[in-house]
């Protein structure tokens, strides 16, 4: 009996030592939901710029993570896709700084996005899902996601673009052609190659613009699919678009190739610039152009004058048909009928021989 109750003895005096310590403790393991109620993880959204966006114009949206002890580990982000809008992470890492808060040491993560509006309207990019994890000094390593605040901007449409079909938006933009050799002295059978180069600064390559090569006769154009290449240094973008045209000289003649004209809008400055291409002239053999072997309609040799001859030989053929028919309902049947017959009396008579099938009538020879 004395054993049972000592053994009461030591339960009650576990339990006792159990409730004594349980004050003491953490409560509940900490986790990201926890650290973000006490103030202890902070997240932070903004844009740049906040005024005077325009389509295609590249925002960056800058999500900042605060914490009081520090990263443990990588974070993940999870882009949202929002209609009208392109979000691209170009930066593999993030910023890493820290600052003084109070009494406390506090570490900074920014993690910067780009954005590119493609349409005038209000948008918002709803909250960004980032998976943590920080050290606490409590629970060690803590591992959770977290959702950053949403944010909104507006884009519009200045005046100077009213009217612009495409245009570039960019701080910097230019294009430049060059030739692999030159073109003055060209003779058929001869090749050349054209190379267009876009450049810009805050744009991605997929929106610069397109070039459309074009051919003539006696001068055929072969372009190559284009080369987009993306870069990013310190913060800044930079983007090309090379477009490689081969021509090959099919014809004597002088060629140009036009000139093309390209809309930028300067974000610097805001305001619209236009950059252009100089047209080239191509000169091969003599620069005079060679008959065409493609018959009459052949489109190398079209002409205004013939063009106008074109449309005025179909009336023509219709007003001397009815000319003829009014002739002939007033003239008599008679006449016209024995003058007929006489032309084709006449036709017999010239396909007959000039000399006789035999040149002695009588005679053996030449049987």
């Amino acid at each position: 009996m004395r054993r049972a109750g000592g053994c009461r003895t030591g339960r009650r005096l576990l339990l006792l030592a159990l409730l004594c310590v349980a004050p003491f403790g953490h409560g509940a393991a900490t986790t990201v939901d926890s650290l973000l109620a006490a103030g202890r993880l902070q997240l932070d959204t903004s844009v740049a710029p906040v005024g005077g966006i325009v389509p295609g114009q590249k925002l960056t949206l800058t999500l900042k993570i605060a914490t009081d002890r520090w990263f443990s580990g990588g974070t993940r982000i999870t882009l949202p896709e929002v209609p009208g809008l392109v979000i691209l992470q170009t930066e593999q890492f993030a910023s890493n700084a820290s600052e003084r808060r109070g009494d406390q040491n506090w570490v900074l993560q920014s993690w910067t996005l780009d954005v590119y509006p493609q349409r005038v309207g209000t948008f918002t990019v709803p909250p960004i899902t980032l998976r943590l994890k920080v050290n606490d000094e409590n629970d060690g390593d803590v591992e959770g996601a977290a959702s950053s605040p949403a944010v909104t901007f507006e884009v519009t449409l200045p005046e100077g673009l009213a009217g612009v079909p495409n245009w570039v938006a960019a701080p910097r933009f230019t294009v430049s052609q060059q030739f692999d050799r030159d073109l003055a002295d060209l003779q058929v059978g001869d090749a050349f190659d054209r190379e267009i180069l876009f450049e810009a600064s805050d744009t991605m390559a997929m929106m610069l613009p397109d070039f459309s090569a074009q051919g003539f006769a006696g001068l055929a154009a072969y372009p190559s699919p284009p080369r987009l290449t993306n870069s990013n240094n310190r913060g800044t973008a930079r983007a090309s678009r090379r477009q490689r045209i081969s021509y090959v000289a099919q014809a004597d003649g002088s060629y140009q190739l036009p000139a093309e004209d390209y809309f930028w809008w300067d974000t610097a400055r805001g305001q619209l610039e236009v950059v252009s291409l100089e047209p080239v002239l191509v000169t091969v053999g003599s620069g005079l152009a060679q008959p065409s072997q493609g018959g009459w309609l052949d489109t190398a040799r079209v002409t205004p004058q013939r063009v106008l001859l074109a449309l005025a030989a179909p009336a023509l053929l219709a007003a001397l048909l009815w000319l003829a028919r009014r002739y002939f309902d007033r003239a008599p049947l008679a006449p016209v009928v024995a003058r007929v017959k006489a032309l084709r009396h006449r036709l017999r008579e010239l396909r007959k021989p000039a000399l006789p099938e035999r040149l002695n009538p009588g005679s053996s020879a030449g049987e």
